[in-house]
């Protein structure tokens, strides 16, 4: 009887990445637990579920080789049992830790992993040809200059395991964009591009990218002008989308996903 394959970790071949596609989502859905507990750290239904999802995650994520996010899942964890037995001060401080906890579990989870060494000695095989590694031209990138939006969506990004850019003035992401080679990445990027900037607008961003470089990125306007005139204006112009401000973060890393395609 042949023996079945598994991978350098004991698990059938691709396990480990579809563990990292759920993985996501559970991370995403601790990421908007932190969001609740910045506007009211004390949201005790916010922080039961938050242990909840914890627990799960330290459960999961050692059995598909991600110890270090099952330890940093532990921490949360307990932080959020004693988040429970103790009252809040309304400062949104719990928000702010639970947002650490999120980046550090996105890196644990998100970094790419080295393979653990053989159980006993044995004859080393010869070397397997080196995994290609990811397009280094971001999936998204943001242009954003107010820091708190551009706080929130980065955190989210960053909890979703994306490989993000931001800018925060126009004129800086122009001449970037303009530069740019995005002809290795499987698609091209998804651009979040604000249409208020002070110095140079969204609409003048994604004339001059239209002229110079178009079809090298996939544009969706943000914005706080929700107008009919204005939402048709961009769209006419070529933009994908549009995310009107104020942002939620779960709609907008739901309608991300589907941008990017994963």
């Amino acid at each position: 009887m042949s023996q079945a394959r598994v991978d350098d970790f004991g698990l059938p071949p691709g396990a480990r990445n579809q563990y990292l596609q759920g993985a996501r989502d559970q991370l995403g859905a601790i990421a908007e637990l932190a969001e609740r507990l910045i506007i009211a750290d004390v949201d005790a239904a916010a922080i039961e579920e938050l242990r909840r999802d914890a627990h799960r995650l330290h459960g999961s994520a050692g059995s598909f080789g991600f110890p270090q996010a099952s330890t940093v899942a532990a921490e949360l964890e307990e932080a959020a049992k004693q988040w429970l037995e103790q009252p809040g001060n309304g400062t949104g401080e719990r928000g702010k830790v639970a947002r650490a906890f999120v980046r550090r579990l996105a890196a644990a989870l998100f970094t790419k992993q080295p393979s653990p060494p053989p159980h006993r000695a044995a004859p080393l095989p010869p070397p397997a040809a080196p995994e290609p590694e990811p397009s280094g031209v971001p999936e998204v990138i943001v242009v954003e200059d107010d820091p708190a939006l551009a706080e929130l969506l980065t955190f989210g990004l960053e909890a979703r395991g994306y490989r993000y850019l931001h800018f925060r003035s126009g004129r800086e992401a122009l001449d970037v964009l303009k530069r740019m080679d995005t002809r290795d990445s499987p698609r091209p990027p998804l651009l979040l591009l604000d249409l208020d900037q002070p110095a140079l607008d969204g609409h003048s961003i994604f004339a001059e990218l239209q002229r110079e470089c178009p079809g090298r990125f996939r544009v969706v306007f943000t914005t706080r002008h929700r107008s009919e005139t204005e939402q048709l204006r961009g769209l006419e112009a070529g933009a994908m989308d549009y995310l009107v401000k104020p942002l939620s973060l779960h709609v907008a890393l739901e309608k991300i996903r589907r941008w990017v395609g994963r």
